[in-house]
């Protein structure tokens, strides 16, 4: 079974849900403690809200669906009637509260398991009131066994309803491991109690009437040679958890040093076992050995317990804090919007914006992704800034922070990919080394415009930027007038500017020395934006005036068509095969 920890799901940004501007003062208090929350307000109804909204149902799905914890400033039974369809897996669950208009009441309605009960009384500590929590063990104990802090896994959940049920009725219990949570809590502990929780990184079958918790208290070091692949690394790590009958749940990370940390059995080895990575600097790990780097990073009591060609496991008296140890490995996202609407853009996109902690860009590029925004920083930057933009990305991205650098379109399609790319191999600095970068692609200008349009791509295409502001215009003439010869569909991109008014009549001047003047044109403006609109002409009627920056042009080749339809609609399309 996929269990989901509740601290993967406080690492998302809550969602405080209003349907009207009397629940804004509320939603502001929770704010007090739960600063990391963003407020949704239904448009039309709400002002001054972080993300407004159309369709509350829907939306309510779509946080439910990505893990969001959901805090509902409306009744219960709204919430509860939306969500019903979707529920299947408690373990899955987000938080789900509703919070009554006046803010007081507030009641947990699920994601019991992921931490709902403790969300509510931060939230009660905010509204002065108290939490409507109806789970009995917790009430009774102060405390959850179903959802374990940070830093330990319950191995046989199955187990505990049986084991909640038995102290409920009045048993008591031992606790044999190091667990500060447990025992700071109310539960009936006794040295002769018949029930036992135990702390162990061993993996073993769990007795009868017994909770076994694994404490990621285990730090995994790991040194390639030149020989390691990831299947091969894999295997010889699993044949030392099962040599030495250790639970995987129980390893911290896995560490490694900064020259290795972008060797790919690395990021196999941490997605195979769902760790996460973390690095230290040559000069702090003298000996380079895989001993040194698994006692460093396990700490000063640590112990090392296995030993290996290419790993070392050393253990630690209590969980690692793997937010204080090592260095955390920098991602860098070059991604692409699409033309702007978020209809248009990937679901792949979508997570790297959500999961990003800084965005960069320009400012009409952030703009276009900011009703995805929570708790991001922005980074504004001139358009003409793109070298000093990638600069930038690349040096926030190696303090380990996830960036994303925004462009609209496709990220490679003259945009910021290449501008990325072009800094890292020019500056080449070591501290970019370490960095995990991917380019996450989107539906580039002159697709859009192509598929408002019609088909006009439908055979050989090309795109020509005609801005000759990175490379001379008698270069740019070549490439018009060799793709006008070659009978290329061809899509113009940065047709015009306030500083360049003539090269795109130019281009016009050569395209008609080898087209036909009624070869079909299309000039799409602001695609996927406010204020869109699709012209089509011929190449004789195209007035190189009407176009601007916004606006990316087709002309077809010999073969396309204009095909008009009735009510005065008309189609563009290049035929898959010519005609002889």
């Amino acid at each position: 079974m996929n269990h989901r920890s509740p601290a993967q799901f406080s690492a998302q940004s809550p969602a405080i849900i209003i349907l009207g501007q009397n629940s804004l003062s509320v939603a502001r208090q929770i704010l007090t403690v739960l600063p990391e929350a963003k407020i949704y307000g239904l448009a039309n109804r709400t002002q001054n809200v972080d993300i407004s909204f159309n369709n509350f149902g829907e939306t309510l799905k779509e946080l439910f669906s990505q893990g969001t914890p959901i805090i509902g400033i409306c009744a219960a039974g709204i919430l509860i009637r939306i969500l019903a369809p979707l529920l299947s897996n408690k373990w899955q669950e987000p938080p789900v509260l509703a919070i009554a208009e006046d803010g007081s009441a507030v009641v947990p309605l699920l994601g019991g398991l992921q931490g709902v009960n403790h969300l509510a009384r931060q939230i009660s500590a905010g509204l002065n009131v108290a939490p409507a929590i109806t789970t009995t063990g917790e009430i009774r104990f102060q405390t959850t066994l179903l959802s374990p802090p940070t830093g330990y896994h319950l191995a046989n959940p199955d187990d505990a309803k049986t084991f909640i049920s038995d102290l409920l009725a009045g048993d008591s219990l031992k606790i044999l491991g190091n667990a500060p949570w447990l025992t700071e809590s109310k539960l009936p502990i006794s040295p002769d109690g018949n029930l036992t929780i135990l702390i162990t990184e061993q993996l073993i079958t769990p007795p009868k009437n017994c909770l076994i918790y694994h404490p990621t208290t285990i730090a995994l070091s790991f040194l390639p040679d030149p020989q390691t692949t990831p299947a091969s690394a894999i295997n010889q790590l699993q044949e030392i958890l099962t040599q030495n009958q250790l639970s995987p749940k129980s390893l911290s990370a896995i560490f490694t040093l900064d020259r290795d940390v972008n060797h790919p059995a690395v990021a196999e080895i941490a997605q195979f076992f769902n760790i996460p990575i973390r690095f230290f600097p040559q000069a702090e790990i003298p000996e380079k050995t895989t001993a040194s780097l698994a006692l460093k990073a396990a700490g000063k009591t640590s112990e090392l317990i296995a030993k290996s060609a290419n790993f070392s496991l050393a253990i630690a008296e209590f969980p690692i804090d793997i937010n204080n140890t090592g260095h955390q490995r920098g991602h860098l996202a070059i991604i692409g919007t699409g033309p702007g609407a978020e209809k248009w853009m990937s679901p792949e996109v979508k997570d790297t914006l959500k999961t990003a902690t800084d965005w960069i860009g320009y400012k009409t590029y952030l703009d276009l992704a900011e009703p995805l925004r929570t708790n991001q920083t922005r980074h504004e930057s001139d358009n003409r800034e793109e070298l000093e933009r990638a600069k930038h990305a690349l040096n926030l991205a190696a303090t380990g922070k996830k960036v994303a650098v925004i462009s609209s379109g496709d990220p490679g399609i003259f945009a910021m990919a290449s501008a990325v790319f072009e800094v890292l191999e020019r500056e080449n600095n070591p501290q970019w080394d370490t960095l995990e970068i991917q380019v996450c692609p989107g539906i580039s200008a002159m697709q859009a415009a192509a598929a408002l349009a019609g088909a006009p791509l439908g055979h050989d295409f090309c795109a020509i930027s005609l801005s000759d502001i990175l490379k001379p215009w008698s270069i740019i003439e070549q490439r018009i007038a060799a793709a006008a010869a070659a009978d290329f569909v061809i899509a113009f991109y940065n047709p015009i500017s306030k500083e360049r008014r003539w090269q795109l009549a130019k281009a016009k001047e050569i395209l008609l020395q080898y087209r036909s003047p009624q070869t079909p044109v299309i000039l799409a403006k602001n695609c996927g934006r406010v204020g869109q609109t699709v012209k089509i002409c011929t190449l004789q009627e195209f007035n190189p005036e009407t176009a601007d920056m916004r606006t990316i042009i087709l002309i077809g080749s010999s073969q396309t068509r204009i095909m008009p339809r009735p009510h005065g609609r008309l189609w563009v399309y290049t035929p898959r095969r010519y005609e002889k």
